[in-house]
């Protein structure tokens, strides 16, 4: 197999790199297989008996091979690659990187599963030895209809010591490579608080709560759980985007009152609000279904289909692959399973590429890459316990930029354990992108930013915040000085919130400040564009159908959200700076000069936001608040009157000729561009923030 290395443009930097023209032959080639042998020289792609040489066993045979290399001499002029033949390999231990791993940018380091072979890297044990359950206590506990369906494992027996806490990091059990479920009840969604307990005078924003987490609760059905060893439950305690796991105390099925285990929830508990209980054998009552007895290293599990027709797996491993300082090493084409944290983190160093990976079936999230220049591309996250991909990288300070990237991926499915704040993907630093991604199918946030110049463009973003209302699909929040950014080209569609009660687009929560919302297609979106507040922001040339509203600005910081901006005022006068940067001077004040006068412009109101050239066709157009009106600028929006799209009904929105927003201004958008391409590019392309 042969190919040839390409130019790498990275347009940021305003530099273009030539990466090396070569093949295989030219590059050092090791090899890596499950029946391989770390004593061998990895050079070849099969065993050789007779020459008693052949593949590699393991990545770390691979990499102390490369580590050998290296101390005797330099790299090949044209780097390493190390490839990997199909198969699943169990690891022992997360296999590690450091800086001394490193490629150049002249000679490269690949780490890349055959072409057309399945590779797999787990941290997760397989379960033997399933016995059907006999012990009177047990079969007493589980419901009447599970009793000769639950079967029993021993983990200990298997080596498995550790399971983790109950609530979320802990042991985790997959079968047919798909999570299962800790036992729970109700099985589906959840039931409501029917009064708080102790009245003590809690409120927030002026709604009555109890900061004791104790509540009557309706059901006869916790009256089952006062035997149960380690019952917890997990709630949306006051706020829909506020949840936690938190451990029974104690139940009094006389008075039907439920007590959590202190320390309570920090903003308390109120009426009407919803949970649901797991870690119960007594709920172990339905396929798919699994409790772990974690005094005596008992797995119990009800599986969806006969036990010996797939593998059943526990989760060991805190993650899979861990790089530190690590440079120029691109890992492709790898599925990574079944560890109880993040399958992969990338912290320091330059230019690591995730490149066609599987990230799945995880506690934790996909990805985490802090340093410079990473990027994830074209890889798949789903049933992950966290989020997806997370970028981190650039200096605030200099607003130096990260330029880390996340380009064409598929992230759906996620967040399954810990179900707010855990987005598809999110952007901290400065100068980092998320392009050409479908995110799908998440109780919270799809995108999350925060820092400066980011750049979100070209995704696709659907059914996302189903399990939160007062949430956005992209979301940020509470900040004058963090500026830059630019959300263009991206479609959103059939985002409506929990119970459908409504959620956000494109959330700028809190007085969050600067930024464009350019060119997006909202579809079926409530409150599409939102600006909480904050100042200097742009929504323009968008197209928003059937969206209720389309447009939403508020005026907070002059009323319920001012002490907010009080502590921001206060800091300015009393240190000079805001939130901690020095925003009146270079380099905030050369690349942001509105920010300069902030303070002698009427700081808490909603200046300089300016609403142009947008189609509104459907739904409504805005709800501003009264006091936020005069403060904003509105410039040739259509509004109710037929654009005069191509195909509405197949969702084509491109704009016929005859348009009436062509006289407007309206600039065309490249609707056939968004989502995710058919081959995924390297991630610096010519575009910028």
């Amino acid at each position: 197999m042969r190919y040839r290395w390409t130019v790498l443009i990275l347009s940021c930097l305003g530099i273009a790199v030539l990466w090396p023209a070569a093949t295989y032959a030219e590059r050092l080639n090791l090899y890596v297989a499950t029946q391989g042998n770390d004593a061998w020289s990895g050079r070849l792609a099969e065993s050789n008996e007779a020459q008693n040489d052949g593949p590699l066993a393991s990545l770390e045979g691979a990499r102390d091979t490369i580590r050998t290399l290296k101390q005797e001499k330099a790299l090949p002029a044209q780097g390493v690659t190390v490839t990997v033949r199909g198969g699943t390999y169990a690891l022992a231990k997360p296999f590690e990187l450091s800086a001394g791993d490193s490629g150049t940018e002249a000679a490269p380091i690949a780490y890349a599963a055959a072409s057309g072979e399945e590779v797999r890297l787990t941290g997760g044990i397989v379960v033997e030895g399933f016995e059907v359950v006999t012990d009177p206590a047990v079969l007493k506990s589980l419901d009447e209809g599970a009793r000769n369906k639950v079967l029993q494992a021993d983990l200990k027996a298997l080596g498995i010591a550790d399971f983790g806490p109950a609530d979320k990091g802990g042991a985790e059990l997959f079968f047919n490579d798909t999570p299962m479920t800790q036992s729970r009840w109700p099985n589906e969604g959840f039931v409501r608080i029917v009064d708080i307990v102790e009245r003590d005078g809690h409120k927030i924003h002026g709604i009555e709560g109890s900061k004791v987490g104790k509540f009557l609760y309706e059901d006869e059905r916790p009256a089952r759980w006062l035997e149960e060893k380690d019952p917890w439950l997990h709630g949306y305690w006051f706020w829909d985007w506020s949840d936690q796991r938190q451990p029974i105390a104690s139940i009094d099925p006389a008075a039907k009152t439920i007590a959590l285990k202190p320390p309570y929830h920090s903003y308390g508990y109120r009426r009407k609000q919803w949970y649901y209980a797991f870690n119960m054998l007594s709920e172990l009552d339905r396929p798919g279904e699994w409790y772990i007895d974690r005094e005596a290293g008992i797995l119990y599990f009800w599986p969806p289909k006969a036990i010996e027709t797939a593998a059943t797996v526990v989760s060991v491993l805190p993650s899979l692959v861990v790089m530190k300082e690590t440079s120029f090493v691109t890992f492709r084409g790898f599925t990574l399973e079944a560890c109880r944290g993040t399958t992969i983190t990338v912290s320091g160093g330059r230019r690591v590429q995730l490149a066609d990976c599987v990230m799945r079936n995880a506690g934790g999230s996909g990805a985490g890459l802090s340093g410079i220049e990473h990027s994830a591309v074209g890889c798949e996250v789903y049933l992950t316990g966290g989020g997806g991909i997370s970028l981190s990288g650039g200096d605030r300070s200099t607003l130096t930029p990260g330029r880390l990237c996340a380009d064409n991926n598929h992230i759906h499915d996620y967040a399954r354990v810990n179900r707010m704040y855990a987005p598809g993907i999110s952007l901290h630093g400065v100068g980092n992108r998320a392009t050409h991604n479908l995110i799908h199918t998440a109780p919270h946030i799809a995108i999350s930013f925060g820092g400066n110049d980011h750049l979100i463009e070209f995704n696709e973003i659907h059914d996302v915040c189903m399990e939160s209302n007062d949430a956005g699909a992209i979301y940020t929040g509470r900040n004058w000085t963090m500026r830059g950014h630019m959300i263009r080209y991206n479609y959103f569609h059939d985002i409506t919130g929990f119970e459908d009660r409504g959620c956000v687009g494109v959330y700028l929560d809190d007085m969050f400040s600067s930024a464009t919302i350019y060119g997006n297609v909202f579809y079926r979106v409530t409150r599409a564009a939102f600006i909480g507040g904050g100042r200097d922001c742009t929504v323009e040339n968008n197209i928003f159908v059937d969206c209720r509203p389309a447009l939403h600005v508020d005026a907070r910081a002059l009323n319920w959200a001012g002490y907010h901006a009080d502590d921001w005022i206060k800091e300015a006068q009393e240190k000079g700076t805001l939130l901690g940067v020095a925003y009146n001077k270079a380099p905030y004040s050369e690349r942001y000069p509105p920010l300069v006068k902030i303070l002698d412009e009427n700081p808490k109101a909603p200046m300089g936001n300016l609403i142009a050239r947008n189609i509104c066709w459907g739904g409504k157009w805005d709800d501003v608040e009264k006091i936020a009106r005069p403060f904003l600028t509105f410039e040739d929006n259509l509004i109710d009157e037929d654009p005069r799209f191509v195909d509405a009904e197949k969702h084509d929105y491109r704009l016929k000729e005859d348009s009436p927003a062509h006289k407007l201004g309206f600039k065309p958008i490249p609707v056939g561009e968004m989502g995710l391409k058919t081959k995924p590019a390297f991630p610096w392309l010519a575009s910028t923030p």
